[in-house]
């Protein structure tokens, strides 16, 4: 059953990637359980994540631009666990050297690689094993299409689907028939490869809930343009005929930027006078909501506000500058999932440019927004971030993944002494003591009134910059940062537990 956020409760947000393990990258194995362990042990009721779909190195493996809005990233499959299967042998491991404090992203994933191909040698020899493969492929009709959009993207040397040959890129029935026909091995494969990452995945939630831990996942509002998902419905996208963009996403030029931010990805046709594209359209939307809701209980759907309208971008323009806005599909969309799916527990992303009209909508359907702490401290005693502004519908969040951490914060030169002095005032603190600042900002958080509070493992920590997951607008070292499982201590748990406790957060807490 999905759960509504129902009494004051709090969480700790953490990509998969960033978990601890010895194969140089976070996965569903050991030490995602072990984070379950220890968020129960802190008294916590979330887990929340970033994105769960394949990543890639053209846009530095950001888990925001994925060729697939719902399949499961191979990395995060555990070798641990496939041991325990008897689908690989320790001696199959080789020697490894991963460091426990970055992704290795090439290496990982041609080590990774390696030992699926032969997980796969020892799985499919069983007729049982291929039967229950067969009974997930048919439970899940999107993973043959996803597996072929892989397969050929191997074949054309990793080109885009849009600069493929005209039969395969149009999807001329006769050319996917032989196509699925000549790579059927390689189809197979990538069926196998969901299949691991859906059986884990389930036996990591099963877990979770057994240690009272609801997950939160992240679903961006678009897709990457180079994705299975507008290959095969490219129908319901704004494209050519040669099945370009005509139009791509991005937000208008505001105070951090003169020139805005041009995205790319291709918008959605909510406006098509075709019937047929718009049904199309809203089944997509609800086999992708149902797929997300089948891994987590809540969802945060980042950029909330293109439902309410989005920023138009003339593909040929180079930058966000001649966009213009465009009603987005509104309260209609979610009332028309609802009808599909049920009541949505969703989260919405309101941060950035947010009009009346954003926050009615968001406010009509009855979801929390989010406050970040660290956007609080500019002097005015009416800035929406402070927490005795802050509704108790909302979530707080000392930061996010795209923010410093908060001891990163109080350091960075670029933070004035003003609002330094502001922040440790609101936690009653006369010290400029960086080192426990994240334990002010804990206070903060936990103290304010937003039904749920949600922490970045980094501020539950006291880590600095070093350790930031993303810094937007740059290319390079995002998506790396991991945590050692000696930092997830005790006493670290103690600490956590103690502020939740104290503020009438713990699961044991009356409502």
């Amino acid at each position: 059953m999905r759960q509504i956020i129902r009494k004051r409760s709090s969480g700790v947000l953490l990509p998969v990637f960033s978990l601890p393990s010895p194969w140089g990258i976070g996965d569903l194995g050991p030490g995602a359980s072990a984070f379950i362990d220890f968020l129960a042990a802190a008294g916590q009721s979330y887990w929340q994540i970033l994105p769960l779909g394949p990543t890639g190195t053209v846009f530095g493996n950001s888990p925001y631009m994925s060729p697939s809005a719902m399949a499961g990233n191979p990395l995060f499959i555990s070798p641990d666990l496939l041991m325990d299967q008897g689908l690989l042998h320790r001696e199959d491991l080789g020697a490894t050297g991963f460091s426990e404090y970055q992704v290795e992203y090439d290496r990982v994933a041609s080590w990774k690689r390696r030992l699926l191909l032969q997980a796969w040698k020892s799985f499919r020899g069983d007729a049982a094993n291929r039967d229950r493969l067969e009974v997930f492929i048919r439970a899940q009709p999107w993973v043959r299409e996803h597996a072929l959009f892989l397969a050929l993207k191997k074949r054309f040397r990793d080109r885009g689907w849009f600069h493929w040959p005209r039969e395969l890129r149009q999807r001329e029935k006769a050319a996917l028939r032989q196509a699925r026909a000549d790579l059927a091995d390689e189809v197979e494969y990538g069926c196998f490869e969901q299949y691991l990452f859906s059986s884990q995945w389930q036996g990591l939630r099963a877990h979770a809930r057994e240690k009272g831990i609801l997950l939160i996942g992240d679903l961006p509002i678009y897709v990457a343009m180079d994705s299975v998902d507008v290959w095969a419905n490219q129908e319901i996208f704004q494209l050519s005929a040669k099945g370009l963009p005509t139009a791509v996403a991005g937000v208008p030029p505001d105070y951090f930027s003169r020139t805005g931010q041009r995205w790319g990805n291709p918008l959605y046709r909510w406006h098509s006078r075709s019937h047929d594209v718009r049904a199309k359209l809203l089944a997509w939307w609800e086999s992708r909501l149902q797929a997300i809701f089948d891994q987590v209980d809540l969802i945060r759907i980042d950029h909330f506000r293109g439902f309410e309208a989005y920023w138009s971008i003339p593909a040929r323009e180079k930058t966000a500058v001649r966009g213009h806005w465009v009603r987005g599909p509104g309260k209609a969309f979610f009332r028309t999932m609802e009808q599909r799916l049920g009541r949505l527990p969703i989260i919405a992303e309101d941060l950035g440019l947010i009009t009346d009209r954003v926050r009615k909508l968001r406010d009509d359907l009855g979801y929390p927004g989010m406050k970040i702490l660290l956007f609080a401290f500019d002097g005015d005693p009416d800035n929406s971030y402070l927490p005795h502004n802050v509704s108790r519908n909302s979530i707080i969040y000392t930061g996010t993944h795209d923010n410093d951490t908060a001891v990163g914060w109080y350091l960075s030169p670029e933070v004035s002494s003003q609002a330094r002095r502001l922040a440790k005032r609101y936690a009653n603190k006369r010290d400029d003591e960086a080192s426990t600042f994240h334990l002010d900002m804990m206070y903060l958080a936990h103290a304010s009134p937003a039904i749920l509070s949600i922490l970045p493992l980094q501020d539950v920590l006291g880590f600095g910059n070093d350790c930031r997951i993303n810094t937007p607008g740059t290319a390079r070292g995002n998506w790396r940062w991991r945590c050692a499982s000696r930092f997830l201590s005790d006493q670290a748990a103690r600490t956590l537990e103690d502020s939740t406790r104290l503020f009438g957060r713990h699961p044991q807490a009356s409502s």
